[in-house]
């Protein structure tokens, strides 16, 4: 089901007569197409693209067909004729995408009273149908690209952002459209930062933890490998195998029917009975599609089942403050009898001499 299909049902479930999408990303889940300036309105029997001249040629060609490309001199009031036409009762917004100010601007201009829709926007993306999967399938190829890229120039000389760069430049020239965010490469003490901010420092001793995605065709990827640089310790060696015990129980159990609570729970117990209980300090995993962190989530609050189509990321990991940290992220889509494993690079661990 394309979907403006399961937008519509959605509606006419709610009772809800006409949708205002107006954040991007969305606009581009409905329409297939990306452009940066404008409103995607849908009802029941009509949808149009309301944009401008710099986007109407590109937009009739490549929008979904059930979209009218429009591009009126006044977006809004083009907005308010149709639904004064339509005699829609209601109009549900992005309520998360407006500011207050831009909210009060759309219920003192349109005709018809406003309610809220975002929520529902992230339901009916959580579930992808094999276009979405085959998208992220492909970006996540070109990321296990980049890993073995890497692998390949490494060098204890290079800074931290020398590595990010690295990976960005080499995702963008094989054909992404751009990061899914800002690429995280820290090493030594900072890797026990899980979102730590790469410098212009050379590689230091210990593990090096790199998080990183591209965009391909509007769908995003997002992988994590820790790698050592030189020799690691014993020490060492136990933190990334207990990580690695956790992330491998986590994917044995991921089939429909789990909830993102139990997951969490599996990888959670071995990494808090062991030498490093505590160091596990966020969530197991989250939803990824157009959107880099979106529903369903692996988490200890995550009560919901999830269900086949569901594309979610399984990343523990351990910190140990002011030494090291590690953290091993695979992306994977849930079926009926498990998961399906986007990711292919090797997770065994690497030092780099």
């Amino acid at each position: 089901m394309k979907p403006i299909e399961r937008l519509r049902s959605y509606m006419k479930e709610n009772g809800i007569d006409a949708v205002l999408a107006t954040s991007e990303l969305n606009q581009r889940y409905l329409t297939k197409f990306p452009f940066t300036d404008g409103y995607v309105l849908v009802l029941s029997d009509a949808a149009y693209l309301v944009t401008d001249f710099r986007y109407r040629e590109s937009a009739e060609k490549d929008a979904d067909a059930a979209f009218t490309v429009e591009t009126p001199k006044a977006h809004l009031a083009f907005i308010d004729e149709v639904l004064r036409s339509a005699k829609a009762r209601n109009l549900a917004v992005e309520e998360n995408a407006l500011s207050h100010l831009q909210y009060e601007k759309f219920s003192a201009f349109f005709s018809v009273p406003l309610s809220p829709i975002s929520t529902a926007f992230d339901e009916l993306r959580k579930v992808k149908d094999d276009t979405e999967i085959q998208k992220i399938a492909a970006a996540q190829s070109l990321t296990d690209a980049a890993f073995q890229h890497i692998l390949s120039v490494l060098s204890p000389d290079m800074t931290e952002i020398e590595v990010a760069l690295e990976l960005e430049f080499f995702m963008r020239r094989n054909g992404a459209e751009k990061t899914s965010f800002d690429t995280i490469a820290v090493s030594g003490t900072q890797s026990a930062v899980p979102h730590g901010v790469p410098r212009n420092v050379r590689l230091m001793k210990g593990f090096l933890t790199m998080d990183f995605g591209c965009i391909v065709d509007g769908y995003c990827s997002d992988m994590t490998r820790t790698v050592s640089i030189g020799r690691a310790s014993e020490k060492m060696k136990r933190l990334y195998e207990t990580v690695l015990s956790a992330q491998t129980a986590a994917l044995s159990v991921l089939r429909a029917g789990i909830t993102g609570k139990d997951a969490d729970k599996v990888a959670r117990d071995i990494i808090d009975s062991s030498e490093f209980k505590g160091g596990f300090g966020h969530s197991l995993g989250h939803g990824v599609g157009l959107f880099i962190h979106e529903a369903p989530r692996l988490s200890p609050g995550a009560a919901e089942p999830l269900v086949t189509g569901n594309v979610v990321t399984v990343e523990p990991g351990i910190y140990l403050p002011g030494e090291y940290g590690c953290r091993i992220e695979d992306m994977v889509a849930i079926t009926d009898g498990g998961c399906q494993n986007f990711t292919k690079s090797p997770k065994e661990l690497i030092e780099i001499f």
